[in-house]
């Protein structure tokens, strides 16, 4: 089943004044879960409370003014953090704004276009890049593990610390130290009266330690999670707390049965309603899979449909019917191998989605540019304002790499201007997604897995400079299960719904079959989408929603 956020929850009531509630919900958790959803929930490691708390255990005078709201696409909501300082879950949401009006259930992500982010003397409010959901996004896959959008991070722990020591906390890029430091003093001074400690085993110095004989059995962690905070260095403090906090957002998974088959959406019940197989056999690729499935379905003569009732947490009805089989077709439906000709492109029915998100995990886990980049960027400087975009190679980003590339805690100082959201007033900002990365010196530990990633499909040669060049704009693809509850949709999340999702991609793939989409993806030249296409394909879409809870 889905994983359902105990502590969040038991927070939840006790700020709303609501129902009781108890952390033996997830019976099943080990305590790393459990512990790691409390880290993931405090609100005291942030640079803000650093700057204005006096004793750890007491609330702050007046909190953050960005955790005040949730922001979202219309008018804000109340934050359900508010007083307090930033938390990861203040950008990973569940069921904070549940039953809110403009609310509504999340998969772990916010409801903004590009998340907020603590006010500081670098003038960000914002993060260049929308929130992705959490759920699915541990899986593991065959290239290696690459987290965020531009494939930045190797693993979950680097991911969480990095976030926990950085912008997002309201912490500069040279200021690690410091954060690491106050992380550690929190952990050490915590007297285990707040909420989040008295409904999860107490202060963080005895929960850590683990030799309590009173500490009871759901908050007893593992000996490899066990630190004792007043003999420990900080480092050693803050690399178990962002193993827990890791721990905690690894088992965030969609739900699946007792095979490893997925069964909480429409989709999967159509499957298994007519026999389809529902996953992968033996060393079987999604897209063989994909395949496989489309040419079952070419032999489904009298196919049984679902319609099983209103969803818990989607304005829909479960249902899959003629309108969803025919959006199928459309999303598994590939290009001839010589390619589409003038008069299949007008025809339409040919979505390739598979190419990039294959069944049954909906995605490639590769990265791509499929020209969101360059609609951004065009929306504020005009249509062909990013092919005139001037982007360096790499032996000129080598002679001037402050000129270029992100700011990290080992060269705070660069000015990063391709990781940045398109301005009027500097026609050099954009975001060239994993260019930032690749052959940067900063990040050795992804280089050789971004190096796969991007080659996968190269013939020929992969040498850096050709590297650096397909990686402009690239970005990783999204898995597509329960989209409805991650709007707005990609990295800058310019897209609204799920309409213009399909939309966008049937605009993008006649701009590449024009040249007229820089670096595009060779993928989009096999799409081939009717206006009369969109209306099932996006029914398709929202036939992998589920009750995520």
């Amino acid at each position: 089943m889905p994983r359902r956020p105990a502590i969040a929850l038991l927070v939840l009531a006790a700020v709303c004044a609501g129902a009781a509630a108890s952390a033996q919900e997830e019976a099943g958790d080990p305590a790393e879960v459990t512990i790691g959803e409390r880290l993931f929930l405090e609100t005291r490691f942030a640079e803000f409370f650093a700057r204005n708390a006096t004793d750890v255990n007491l609330p702050l005078a007046a909190g953050d003014p960005v955790m005040a709201t949730t922001v979202t696409r219309g008018a804000p909501l109340p934050g359900p953090f508010a007083g307090g300082s930033m938390n990861c879950r203040a950008c990973h949401l569940v069921d904070e704004q549940l039953g809110v009006t403009g609310g509504g259930m999340r998969t772990y992500n916010d409801f903004a276009r590009r998340s907020p982010v603590p006010a500081r003397e670098d003038g960000h409010l914002t993060t260049v890049r929308n929130s992705p959901p959490l759920v699915n996004a541990s899986l593991e896959r065959p290239n290696g593990l690459l987290f965020h959008f531009d494939g930045e991070f190797p693993s979950l722990e680097a991911l969480v610390l990095a976030t926990l020591t950085g912008r997002n906390y309201g912490w500069l890029p040279g200021e690690q130290q410091q954060a690491i430091a106050h992380i550690a003093r929190v952990i050490r001074e915590d007297d285990g009266t707040g909420a989040l400690a008295q409904s999860s085993g107490g202060s963080y110095a005895r929960v850590l330690k683990g030799t309590d004989p009173t500490l009871p059995q759901e908050f007893r962690l593992r000996e490899q999670f066990h630190v004792d905070v007043e003999r420990a260095s900080d480092e050693k403090i803050v690399d178990v707390v962002t193993r827990l906090v890791a721990a905690y957002v690894r088992q965030l998974e969609f739900e699946t049965d007792d095979t490893g088959a997925f069964v909480g959406s429409p989709f999967d019940h159509f499957l298994t309603l007519n026999g389809l197989p529902r996953f992968l056999r033996g060393n079987e690729t999604g897209e063989n899979y994909s395949r496989r499935l489309r040419g079952m379905l070419k032999k489904l003569r009298n196919p049984r449909f679902v319609d099983d009732g209103p969803f818990q947490f989607h304005d829909q009805q479960r249902v899959f019917g003629t309108a969803e089989l025919e959006g199928l077709r459309v999303f598994l439906a590939e290009p001839p191998k010589k390619g589409l000709t003038p008069g299949e492109v007008l025809q339409g029915g040919v979505g390739n989605c598979v190419a990039c998100h294959p069944a049954p995990l909906f995605t490639d886990f590769r990265l791509h540019n499929t020209g969101v980049s360059q609609r951004d960027y065009d929306a504020v400087h005009g249509a062909g304002g990013f092919a005139a975009l001037p982007v360096p190679d790499l032996a000129t980003r080598s002679l001037d790499p402050a000129a270029f590339l992100p700011a990290t805690s080992l060269h705070p100082a660069y000015q990063e201007p391709f990781r940045k959201v398109p301005s009027a007033s500097d026609a050099l900002f954009a975001d060239l997604g994993a260019w930032n990365i690749v052959a940067n010196p900063d990040f050795p530990a992804t280089q050789a897995r971004l190096r796969k990633n991007l080659c996968a499909k190269v013939k020929g040669g992969c040498d850096a400079e050709r590297l650096l060049s397909l990686s402009l704009a690239s970005f990783k693809t999204p898995g597509l299960r329960d989209l409805s509850h991650s709007a707005p949709y990609f990295h800058d999340g310019g897209s609204d719904t799920l309409s213009d999702v399909v939309d966008f991609y049937r605009s993008v793939s006649d701009l590449a079959r024009a040249g007229a989409l820089r670096n595009a993806d060779p993928e989009l030249l096999g799409i081939a989408l009717s206006p009369e296409d969109v209306p099932p394909l996006a029914a398709f879409l929202r036939s992998l929603n589920e009750d995520y809870q």
